[in-house]
């Protein structure tokens, strides 16, 4: 009789979330290719038997797409497409026993700091010398690089302390080795990200390393570009901004979600930091960084939150000038500080909100970028996509801010390399070049 054949475990990985979860998708394929064990991501069709799915619970529209999706795969195992389904990261981690009923065809379930249990389940061994290796999901010329683990913070409409954690430092001599691996492999960009990146080092150094941090990873031969994302401004350590200023490579570009323009809400919020501290802050910024880029994010519709406020906080924004800026609506998280308040802004006025928010701001991104054209700007080449060439200035990170958009047949350009490209026209999002 002739014996049955195990079909060979092949894994497709899909990341849902932000950045974060990239890196933990990431570090996950790189022990999983270690074990033998072929894996791809995000893969559409092809042999894969068994999928781990990376989620996010950070506000209600994440959760639903989280849920979204692991729906769609217990779907597909019922109809034999797949043989197991894993489910890890931030939803798995807070809301796991409520799932678990609902959705059996879930093999296990995972939280954000079960790698080792994870992979164990996948009969692979978790590989310590392994720490810090990655299977790149982005293009191989720049990776986000997690500095740190969780928050200490107590923001009062934040979840991510429930899902993530207490904050934990990488060690700086980690980080170097792991910056000096990427570089040899062809890395050029590095995108510093964290959930509260001023805090680094203060659990392990006993004081706010960033500063030295940055040094040490400007020092790396290959590194061209470092770029920091998600700094909190209560307590932001000023001499990160002197080694920006002194170092090349440290991009001029500072993501710091501020949440809020009014006082009244940044109390609510207990972001320790009023508008006026808020504003003297990011004049510093400027003053010791000319011609930095500062992105923030924005919250709208918080509890309590009335017209005055958000007109107050409108006035801020203009006042501010952010060359980037994001907004979101609030979204009443259980177990949080602000759950405890009435969530009493109807969703359409949150809407409305937001979108003036959107609007001002749009206003505001298009003067800054008219004031470009006929600049010269050096840019890193990201793709070649429909007869153009997408790159990006200093100030742009990636997904979230300007493409500049060059003609193919103004010259050739090598995807991953620098070029230096004059500025022919602006638009709210966007600037086109050519070749200088």
């Amino acid at each position: 009789m002739k014996a049955k054949t195990l079909r060979p475990t092949k894994v497709n990985v899909v990341t849902l979330g932000c950045s974060k979860n990239v890196v933990d998708s990431e570090v996950l394929m790189a022990q999983l290719r270690a074990n033998h064990i072929a894996v791809d991501h995000e893969a559409q069709g092809g042999d894969h038997n068994v999928v781990v799915i990376n989620t996010c619970g950070f506000i209600e529209n994440a959760k639903q797409e989280s849920i979204d999706t692991i729906l769609a795969y217990a779907d597909a195992k019922d109809k034999g497409l797949v043989e197991k389904v894993y489910v890890t990261g931030c939803l798995s981690q807070r809301y796991a026993p409520e799932l678990k009923d609902g959705i059996p065809q879930v093999d296990a379930w995972f939280g954000t700091r079960d790698l080792p249990k994870l992979l164990k389940t996948l009969n692979a061994d978790y590989k310590h010398e392994l720490v810090g290796e990655r299977l790149l999901t982005t293009p191989g010329h720049f990776a986000y690089f997690k500095v740190s683990e969780g928050c200490d913070r107590k923001c009062s409409f934040c979840a991510i302390p429930l899902m993530r954690g207490g904050h934990i430092s990488v060690p700086m001599e980690d980080l170097v080795k792991q910056a000096g691996k990427l570089a040899a492999n062809g890395t050029k960009e590095l995108i510093l990200i964290a959930q509260d990146l001023t805090y680094y080092g203060l659990d392990i150094y006993g004081k706010r390393n960033l500063a030295e941090l940055l040094a040490r990873l400007s020092d790396v031969e290959g590194i061209d570009w470092i770029r920091l994302h998600y700094a909190f401004p209560s307590g932001f350590p000023m001499e990160v901004l002197d080694v920006m200023r002194e170092r090349p490579n440290i991009c001029k570009y500072l993501d710091m979600p501020l949440q809020h323009g009014s006082t009244n809400m940044l109390k609510r919020m207990r972001r320790g930091i009023t508008q006026e501290k808020t504003e003297a802050l990011v004049a510093a910024v400027r003053e010791k960084v000319p011609g930095i880029a500062i992105r923030t994010t924005l919250i709208a519709g918080f509890p309590g939150e009335t017209q005055a406020d958000h007109e107050d906080s409108l006035r801020w924004i203009e006042r501010m000038r952010f060359d980037r800026l994001g907004c979101f609506t609030y979204s009443h998280e259980e177990d949080t500080h602000a759950f405890t308040m009435e969530d009493d802004v109807p969703a359409e006025v949150k809407q409305q909100r937001a979108s003036e928010v959107m609007e001002l701001q749009g206003g505001i991104s298009f003067e800054l970028n008219q004031a470009k054209v006929g600049k010269v700007f050096k840019v890193l080449v990201d793709k070649a996509e429909g007869g153009r060439y997408y790159a990006r200035t200093e100030h742009d990170s990636p997904e979230v801010d300007n493409d500049v958009l060059i003609p193919t047949a103004a010259g050739h350009l090598r995807i991953g390399d620098f070029a230096e490209v004059r500025i022919t026209a602006a638009r709210e999002h966007e600037l086109d070049a050519v070749p200088a």
